[in-house]
């Protein structure tokens, strides 16, 4: 037997079964977010379609479409997926450019395609792609074995430059669009792998000297989009005056959350029964970016409570499938795809809720779109594949700071 055949016939050995808690936790959030966004989208659909299981029909859709992809990439060892990361990082920085000349406008902005009808957004795509990418650079420069400091260092600058530049290319990118949440969650889940690669003094500069330009570019973002602005303000008012400015203006969705979120109260007012999602929240957002209010609304703070305590748990899940992967690339893929998931979970949860401005980020599982549901089931189908390596066979397996266990 050869030895390519002896190290795959090894590698599937040290396979084991995807970890339970994660197919349980997708099961149960996939189930009620579904319910959720059909019963958020059934006065939208019945008013514009006739049809009030007009966009479940669609999600069903998305979900078999997720479900079919997730499984393929599932089945595709992940080491085979980042010898090929770089031409699809590549295709997706074009249709990253593409969509600002060619996209669909919708209220200023440019971030989809329509394809006979069907809406495609690329940055929703770029984020597993990206941290692939960027596990797969993170790991490549972190496993360089040499006794010169001076190469070593230069390796080092080598790895710096990259990953800014790529970051800094589809940040800019994406905020032309524009969309600040996506470049936020993109942004902040990147800086997370670059700081956890390594503990070398350069990447601890690096780090600080990436956050630093990021947040200058943020900053510069938010004060050329007066709506930007706009939504800071309105937050900064209800914070320290407790009340929302221009709430049939600029404040309109934010208040119109707020009284759905604060007539709910501990219990809720009971599933089906909530009234901001008959038209009262702007356009589609009951079953988008609002679908959090609207359960929050029916089922009261104690819903709350246990979707929150979900993500903590998802995330502590994740944690513990990026600590046990075989080796460096697996460990920033599953710990990058945690973050991800789990970081826009919350800032969309805290938006909802008035703790942040609204953002326009999609909650996985209970946003409504094509886009966002697919992806969503391509990351956790990485984070499974991963989940099934065990470390205890691995000789090489690395901790997150890259120091031999």
């Amino acid at each position: 037997m050869s030895n390519r055949r002896i190290k795959e016939r090894q590698k599937d050995l040290n396979k084991g079964k995807p970890d339970r808690a994660i197919i349980l936790f997708t099961l149960f959030m996939v189930v009620f977010g579904t319910i959720m966004i059909f019963n958020a989208s059934v006065y939208i659909a019945g008013q514009i379609f006739d049809d009030q299981a007009y966009f479940l029909k669609l999600q069903l859709i998305w979900i078999l479409i997720g479900t079919i992809l997730g499984t393929i990439v599932y089945l595709i060892d992940y080491h085979k997926i980042i010898k090929f990361i770089t031409p699809v990082l590549l295709i997706n920085i074009v249709l990253l450019v593409l969509v600002l000349i060619y996209g669909e406008e919708i209220n200023g902005a440019r971030r989809w395609f329509d394809i006979g009808g069907v809406r495609i957004q690329p940055a929703e795509f770029i984020k597993p792609v990206l941290i692939i990418f960027f596990a797969a650079l993170l790991a490549k420069f972190n496993n360089i074995k040499t006794t010169s400091t001076a190469h070593a260092y230069q390796e080092g600058k080598r790895k710096i430059i990259t990953f800014v530049f790529v970051l800094f290319l589809v940040s800019v990118l994406i905020m032309l669009e524009p969309d600040m949440g996506t470049t936020i969650v993109i942004c902040l889940t990147a800086m997370a792998l670059f700081f956890l690669s390594s503990t070398s003094a350069l990447q601890t500069i690096g780090t600080i000297v990436t956050t630093i330009l990021l947040g200058l570019i943020g900053t510069i973002s938010i004060i050329i989009e007066p709506y930007r602005l706009e939504r800071i303000s309105t937050y900064f008012q209800l914070l320290l005056q407790g009340e929302v400015a221009d709430p049939r203006g600029a404040g309109y969705q934010l208040h119109q959350i707020l009284i759905g979120v604060g007539s709910s109260g501990f219990w809720g007012k009971g599933f089906g029964q909530s009234r901001q999602r008959f038209g009262y929240l702007v356009e589609n957002t009951a079953f988008t970016d609002s679908t959090f209010a609207v359960v929050l609304e029916e089922f009261g703070f104690i819903s709350a409570i246990i979707i929150i305590g979900l993500w903590i748990f998802f995330l502590f899940k994740g944690y513990q499938i990026a600590k046990n992967a075989p080796d460096i690339q697996g460990k920033l893929i599953a710990i990058g795809i945690t973050l991800w998931l789990t970081l826009q979970a919350m800032l969309n949860i805290a938006a909802n809720i008035g703790i942040i401005p609204i953002t326009g980020l999609p909650l996985p599982f209970f946003t409504y779109g094509g886009s966002s549901t697919i992806v969503t089931f391509v990351g956790i189908a990485l984070l499974l594949q991963i989940s099934r390596y065990s470390n205890k066979e691995v000789k090489y397996a690395r901790s997150f700071y890259g120091k031999i266990r």
